[in-house]
């Protein structure tokens, strides 16, 4: 059991709530206020009368009798089991606790190796810097910009306990490879899925792949839950039934210490136990999160049908390296769209595009930087420029050929615009202008 007891005895003479202070009708409407803003008369009309309605249903209310890891919680859980056809998720903070969940549960240790994409986002390497692990950057695939399969092979030692593909904007990686050289040397795999919750290879969901993956719902993902949260899976036998204690400081009640409710035991790692840590949920979290699951799907296919029409522009100019857009085996979930140029036939690196986008008020960002390249790592003692030369695609195509493009929020006429100044961008570089 890893659900949080406090406190909700119930109906007693004198009872002990969980809720040590509820959300009154005012909160509450500061709240819908901040949710669906607006403003002029029309709306200001319309929320008093929004506030009629709310002082009547205070009267005859009643206040949740739980805000943490509650029933919400429980069923956002089961939404994702059923939608991933899996029974471990847990549900937690974020991502990057999820990653560290799967971390410790590895039992990394100072001097063990990890190998991480050279372009990912820093929460992906965050737990094993810390601790001391020797990082070591595996150079991406510049048609997808994920973790490439072959250099990971060449860069494994005794020393490598894990090995973390990342599916950058939700296309996955090529696992079938790194599955066999993981189940080869007796390495862990832990898919960082930040991007990719509903995407599939080659028939199953990413995230039921690895020994374990972690979703993002923070509030840029397709999906959110209020903003933040995650959602941590396993297929290491026998764990599925550890992570929620995993996931709230490893309570257990199956054993309770004497004239107490509960004991605070470890979690079984690969090798050795470790100390759970604390990654709760809200119950809104665990509400929001279930009603997105539910129309994700839906979600995943506006993004492609905007996907596409942008890779049907983009064939107009054979400079332009289009998205991929999958096939069979490969299902990505859009959640951004990879622009990359040829600069030869383009007259200049993407570092020139960018600009004239950017003056056109296009907004886009290449996801990620080289994670060699910043400051925490290189005080750490890695050697960048040493680094860089063992990840030449890294390096040229992050600084010559890619960026992203949103594929949400944007009207017919706003991806219309989004394409045409693409085009019109090259086309200038292309001239010398």
């Amino acid at each position: 059991m890893g659900t949080d007891f406090r406190y909700n005895t119930g109906a007693t003479r004198v009872p002990w709530a969980a809720v040590g202070e509820n959300y009154n009708v005012h909160d509450l409407m500061e709240i819908i206020a901040f949710l669906m803003q607006g403003e002029g008369k029309e709306y200001d009309d319309a929320m008093k009368a929004v506030w009629e309605q709310v002082k009547k249903l205070e009267a005859v209310a009643t206040p949740p009798g739980k805000l943490s890891l509650g029933s919400n919680v429980e069923a956002a859980e089961k939404a994702c089991n059923e939608y991933l056809g899996i029974d471990s998720c847990a549900f937690v903070t974020n991502a990057t606790a999820g990653f560290e969940i799967a971390y410790k549960y590895a039992g990394l240790k100072a001097g063990d190796e990890v190998i991480v994409p050279a372009i990912t986002f820093v929460a992906t390497m965050a737990y094993p810097l810390a601790i001391g692990c020797k990082l070591v950057f595996a150079d991406v695939d510049p048609k997808t910009i994920n973790m490439d399969p072959e250099d990971v092979a060449r860069k494994i030692t005794d020393k490598t306990k894990m090995i973390v593909p990342v599916h950058i904007g939700g296309y996955p990686v090529d696992l079938d490879p790194i599955m066999e050289l993981a189940k080869k040397h007796d390495i862990l795999v832990l898919e960082d899925a930040a991007h990719a919750f509903g995407a599939m290879y080659k028939g199953r969901k990413i995230g039921t792949i690895g020994d374990f993956a972690a979703f993002s719902m923070h509030e840029v993902k397709n999906i959110t839950s209020f903003g933040e949260g995650g959602i941590v899976t396993t297929n290491v036998p026998g764990f599925a039934g550890e992570m929620k204690r995993a996931r709230f400081l490893g309570l257990d009640f199956t054993c309770p210490i004497k004239d107490w409710l509960y004991n605070i035991t470890p979690i079984q790692g690969k090798h050795e136990p470790f100390v759970a840590g604390n990654y709760s949920t809200t119950e809104i979290q665990g509400l929001g999160l279930k009603l997105q699951v539910a129309r994700n799907e839906e979600i995943i296919e506006k993004r492609r049908k905007a996907a596409e029409y942008l890779t049907k522009r983009f064939t107009e100019n054979d400079a332009i390296i289009p998205q991929d857009l999958g096939n069979d085996d490969i299902k990505p979930t859009f959640h951004l769209y990879l622009l990359q140029i040829d600069p030869a036939k383009a007259g200049g690196d993407v570092q020139i595009l960018k600009k004239k986008l950017e003056e056109k008020g296009v907004t886009q960002i290449a996801h990620f930087g080289p994670l060699y390249r910043f400051k925490v790592v290189q005080d750490m003692g890695y050697d960048s420029d040493e680094i860089a030369k063992t990840c030449p695609n890294c390096e040229e195509v992050f600084y010559k050929r890619f960026t992203h493009l949103p594929l949400y929020g944007l009207s017919d006429e706003q991806l219309e615009y989004m394409a045409d100044a693409v085009l019109e961008s090259v086309a200038e570089m292309q001239r010398g202008e």
